[in-house]
């Protein structure tokens, strides 16, 4: 390793998106620090066995943020980085304690922004950072109106805070973990209003996030909530309700190569939001269930049938007089499409017949 690499800060590092941006990351060549509260849970030191020989080379290593809202929890993690992806946040989608969750994602990103500002205003520390990457999510952008209606990065979603404060301690689920999100990315992009400081901001907003994840969890019981329906499918369980968002997916393997791009493009992805996945890939339980069917004839009597081809559209193409994002700023930019809904779910079973 020479110190001429660049360096990368990823926080929350032993969470489902942030395994696949690390990979994304050292395969561009970057060196990785991530974050994580606590290096003796399961989901860290599982990281750390998969990662035992980038560490061992020098070229990723874990730091302890134990509490990410405290002021300067960020300090000595930032040092020394060009580029910071910000992913720590609550995702809980069944608690109703909206403090904690709200509270935790909004005071998470002012801390280390500050930190970040820090850092790069002391000489000789962090004067080489360029980029700030949030990843915020597509429940800041849309909400739930009657259709037809396409959202694009100019849409914030103007209900969710205002649905949380009149549910009270009803609050619960999805609706927090939206009004969580907005509520963080507008202080977000606020601060960076406010201070100017000397790195390019971007905030992604991907939908709904499903596909392999970087390696085999423990035990079922550990996949992603939001990656969870294809396991349950392919293991032949009843059909789980949703996936929310509107049924539009990104493969996580997207929301990793975005994050990199946008780190590595601050001239491009500067001051910019982006929606990343849709223009289709717009699923349900029913087609991973048709997908997975198809190419695994054995388990036809395992994986339910359901009602082949309901819930969905041919080639999982938007439908025309439904809730639908348009993502192409993002495609655009980047002179790449998403990955395929298909592929997305097969290249999850694939990893998840480990399991079986």
């Amino acid at each position: 390793m020479t110190s001429s690499r660049r360096r990368v800060l990823i926080t929350g590092a032993n969470g489902y998106i942030a395994a696949q941006t690390i990979a994304r990351f050292l395969d561009a060549g970057w060196v990785v620090r991530g974050t994580v509260r606590d290096l003796n849970s399961r989901s860290t030191r599982e990281l750390a066995a998969h990662l035992a020989a980038e560490q061992a080379a020098g070229d990723f290593e874990l730091v302890v943020v134990p509490d990410i809202k405290a002021p300067g929890a960020f300090d000595e993690a930032v040092r020394g980085v060009q580029a910071i992806a910000h992913l720590a946040t609550p995702v809980v989608f069944d608690s109703g304690d909206v403090e904690y969750i709200v509270g935790t994602a909004i005071q998470g990103t002012l801390s280390i922004l500050e930190s970040a500002l820090k850092a790069a205003s002391a000489p000789g520390e962090g004067e080489g950072l360029k980029s700030f990457v949030l990843m915020s999510s597509t429940s800041a952008v849309r909400t739930t109106v009657p259709g037809p209606r396409t959202f694009t990065e100019e849409d914030w979603n103007t209900k969710a805070e205002a649905d949380v404060k009149e549910a009270g301690d009803q609050a619960f689920g999805h609706v927090i973990y939206a009004a969580s999100k907005v509520a963080s990315e507008k202080a977000f992009w606020e601060w960076m209003k406010g201070k100017e400081p000397p790195f390019a901001a971007t905030s992604l907003n991907p939908c709904w996030v499903a596909g392999p994840p970087l390696y085999l969890p423990s035990s079922p019981g550990d996949v992603a909530e939001t990656n969870s329906f294809i396991w349950k499918v392919f293991s032949g369980q009843d059909f789980p309700d949703g996936p929310a968002g509107y049924g539009t997916h990104v493969d996580v393997r997207d929301v990793a190569r975005m994050t990199e791009w946008a780190a590595s493009n601050p001239e491009i992805a500067g001051g910019e939001r982006f929606i990343v996945g849709g223009n289709g890939n717009v699923g349900a339980p029913q087609a991973a269930a048709d997908i997975l069917r198809k190419a695994y004839p054995d388990r036809q009597d395992i994986i339910k049938k359901g009602t082949p081809g309901e819930g969905y559209r041919p080639g999982y193409v938007i439908d025309p007089e439904a809730v639908n994002i348009n993502s192409s700023k993002a495609v655009k930019a980047t002179g790449q499409d998403w990955i395929p809904y298909d592929k997305m779910v097969l290249d999850a079973a694939k990893l998840f017949e480990g399991f079986l």
